[in-house]
């Protein structure tokens, strides 16, 4: 009878350590870019006007 540990290594290769192919953190991050303030505003703007713009249109 087989123990569980020579069923599971019976198809692993002689080495089974692999080099990890994606690492995970440890590197350098950029700095996270914010959209300006000037974007936002006109976002807020834009919104504005288009719910002004629909109680104008249909009161």
């Amino acid at each position: 009878m087989l123990s569980e540990a020579d069923f599971y290594a019976s198809d692993r290769p002689p080495h089974p350590k692999l080099p990890e192919d994606r690492p995970r953190g440890g590197g350098p991050k950029a700095p996270l870019l914010h959209r300006g303030t000037w974007s936002v505003l006109a976002i807020v703007a834009v919104v504005m006007l288009v719910i002004a713009v629909g109680i104008v249109l249909f009161p």
